[in-house]
């Protein structure tokens, strides 16, 4: 690596760290809160995502694909977690139940994600990857994860209890200035103010909330933070409480879907780094992401993928230089090991991280119309791509309880928007009827 360390090297590896912590913080908060989770254990998971997100941003660039890209918890996988956990109950199984059937389902996944890389068959799969079907697996995205912060928003938590739950308008008021904020910032104030937009939403916010509404209002677990922990592995259920093979299948089908993830992020900064990414960077980094998902399953965390939004904050902040990352990277890790300091953020309101990361995914649209804009527009194009948008975002907006006369195993696949688009999506991007555009290499 022929970076050299100075304080500029040192100020840019800070701005990782804040980009890193933005994009991580929210996820084991509502993770736990929707298993229902007490506070040392979402402790626990906040800890460990920490320290994982900030190795694995170190191993991706310095075994991976070789790119200052940030290896997180998938998006699209939060989104599944979440939709699951929400329609638990009319699927009939138990949360610890639907936690064993995940860890089983994210570990073969993982295991999945090492035999592409291993064996090389990423350009296989960057084939059903066409353009039209990145252009809704964006869009859907942005909308399934966008429902979840809006709802944090409003002040209801992600899960069960999420069906009886009512708005707090004081909460929404404050979530949405937080929101309008970051948006303002990101766009009116200087380059070198708007990178730090998201955290200084996130540390206003939270100042803010705590001002109103006391500590006793944050919407995560209010219970102390413990010096030690003595938790063992599966936190959200283990054997014992059985499997559900719908989930475990579920689970697989989101695990081959968030390969997309890999193709959007390498495939988007190739004009940033001024190549294309070689098939052995696909090789290596489908390699370490499978590694991560397969420990991911044990752990309770959600799986990891390269980030497509990492594209924004290269373009934004004009450095592609890899010891920053790692800089970044290996100071999001210490965090995680330190409890005192990991400990305090479980108290962040899920209310403020929600505005802030809503703000954050409405790039996802940018995204998704880059790809639309390499979709010639005909007829049959036109139903191919309307019929899994418009699918998709309706199966969201469905209750659960619509999907009770289904058979188990089905009602985990048919009543997930996002799984349902895409897979839509897929199929009829192989059914060559119509003139179709010229198809372009996702690689």
């Amino acid at each position: 690596m022929r970076d050299t360390l100075t304080l500029k090297s040192g100020l840019a590896g800070l701005q990782w760290l804040f980009f890193l912590f933005t994009n991580t913080m929210i996820i084991p908060l509502t993770v736990g809160v929707a298993f229902g989770l007490p506070q040392d254990n979402i402790q626990f998971l906040l800890q460990c995502s920490f320290v994982l997100t900030g190795l694995a941003c170190v191993f991706q660039s310095l075994f991976g694909h070789h790119r200052a890209i940030m290896e997180g918890q998938s998006g699209l996988w939060w989104g599944v977690i979440l939709s699951l956990c929400a329609s638990a109950p009319s699927l009939g199984i138990s949360l610890s139940q639907l936690g064993w059937s995940l860890a089983v389902g994210i570990m073969i996944s993982g295991i999945l994600t090492i035999l592409i890389g291993l064996f090389g068959l990423s350009g296989m799969l960057a084939k059903l990857f066409s353009p039209g079907v990145m252009a809704v697996f964006m869009f859907l995205l942005g909308c399934r994860l966008n429902i979840i912060f809006l709802q944090g928003m409003f002040g209801i938590s992600a899960g069960p209890s999420a069906a009886t739950a009512q708005i707090r308008p004081e909460v929404f008021g404050l979530a949405a200035t937080v929101a309008i904020f970051v948006a303002v910032l990101s766009v009116k104030a200087r380059p070198a103010i708007a990178q730090y937009a998201l955290l200084i939403g996130t540390l206003g916010g939270w100042g803010l909330h705590v001002l109103f509404f006391g500590w006793n209002a944050a919407a995560v677990a209010k219970s102390s933070v413990g010096e030690t922990m003595e938790i063992g592995l599966f936190p959200f259920g283990g054997a014992q409480n059985g499997l559900d093979a719908g989930v475990v299948i579920i689970a697989v089908i989101a695990g081959l879907i968030n390969t997309s993830n890999t193709f959007g992020a390498l495939k988007g900064t190739d004009l940033i780094y001024g190549q294309e990414a070689s098939p052995r960077q696909y090789r290596r980094s489908f390699t370490i992401s499978g590694a991560l998902t397969v420990l991911s399953g044990p752990l309770g965390m959600v799986p990891y993928a390269p980030y497509v939004s990492s594209i924004g904050f290269l373009e934004q902040t004009r450095i592609r230089e890899r010891l920053p990352f790692i800089i970044g990277g290996l100071l999001f890790a210490l965090i995680g090991v330190i409890p005192s300091v990991s400990g305090v953020l479980t108290h962040l309101p899920l209310s403020i991280g929600s505005a802030v990361l809503f703000v954050t995914y409405m790039r996802l649209l940018g995204s998704s119309l880059h790809y639309f804009g390499q979709i010639k527009m005909n007829t049959a194009n036109l139903y191919r791509t309307a019929a899994p948008l418009f699918g998709g975002v309706i199966i969201m907006g469905f209750p659960s309880t619509y999907f009770a006369s289904l058979p188990p195993l089905l009602r985990p696949l048919f009543g997930n928007g996002l799984l349902d688009g895409i897979l839509l999506a897929l199929i009829l991007d192989r059914l060559r009827f119509g003139t179709r555009e010229r198809r372009s290499d996702t690689r």
